[in-house]
């Protein structure tokens, strides 16, 4: 005969245990989601030069104050498509550049415009600035695009007369922005001559047969310096030196 008592108690206990383990990995995602605990900070850890990117939804940024976190370097936003500047780029540029960080623009890339009129309206806001890194393109889907996105040559006859103006009038290689699956989709080894800056915020980037320069490694930190509607900021590591970094710089 069957002990109902004791199979009654090992219910409890499988339901209570299932409970507290329901528990734990709703406070485990809420600590993810709010910053606290991060996937990718230990291995980013080892990494020596640090930086972040912002733009308008960190709100006023005291450059003094946020530069003084242990970081590197800065990217700020400063234009998108062919029409549309980041409302903080001026304040955001002229204060970074007051501070010791390395900084540098970044545009992000639309599917909709053309290339070269993209590289003119960045060129019209950024100035080509002795010291600064070089101009970064954001590749990434947005919209509608992330269900229906260009194909191969649709992106690269946007992107390469863009890359292509954007060297000659900075004097370097624009950097590209993108994720690892755009990379593999649409890139591929063809462009490795631009220095890669990958976001993988969920694990290490595994870029195959060739290394990346910048990682964005979170998007999930909060750091004092700042007052927007965004309370978190992107946090990025260069793989290298400081010195390898400031060679990237325009002349």
């Amino acid at each position: 005969m069957s002990d109902g008592g004791t199979g009654r108690r090992r219910l409890r206990w499988v339901l209570g245990a299932g409970g507290a383990v329901v528990v734990l990995l709703a406070v485990l995602a809420a600590l993810v989601w709010n910053g606290v605990l991060w996937p990718n900070r230990l291995a980013a850890d080892r990494y020596a030069v640090r930086g972040v990117d912002v733009s308008a939804y960190q709100g006023e940024i005291d450059w003094p104050v946020l530069a003084a976190q242990d970081l590197d370097f800065a990217f700020v936003k400063a234009t998108e498509g062919s029409g549309h500047e980041d409302e903080r780029f001026a304040a955001n540029w002229a204060g970074a550049r007051e501070t010791d960080l390395l900084v540098g623009a970044y545009h992000f890339l639309s599917f909709e415009s053309p290339g070269a009129d993209q590289a003119a309206h960045l060129i019209d806001v950024v100035p080509a600035e002795s010291g600064t890194l070089p101009p970064v393109v954001d590749v990434e889907y947005y919209g509608e695009f992330a269900s229906s996105p260009p194909t191969v040559d649709e992106l690269r006859g946007i992107l390469d007369p863009m890359l292509e103006t954007l060297e000659e009038h900075y004097g370097v290689p624009p950097i590209l922005y993108t994720t690892e699956q755009i990379r593999a989709d649409y890139l591929g080894d063809d462009y490795d001559r631009y220095p890669l800056w990958i976001r993988s915020v969920a694990s290490s980037p595994d870029v195959p047969r060739r290394d990346w320069e910048l990682w964005q490694y979170s998007d999930r930190d909060t750091l004092p310096g700042y007052e927007g509607e965004e309370e978190h900021i992107d946090m990025n590591v260069f793989d290298g030196t400081l010195e390898d970094l400031r060679a990237l710089t325009q002349d």
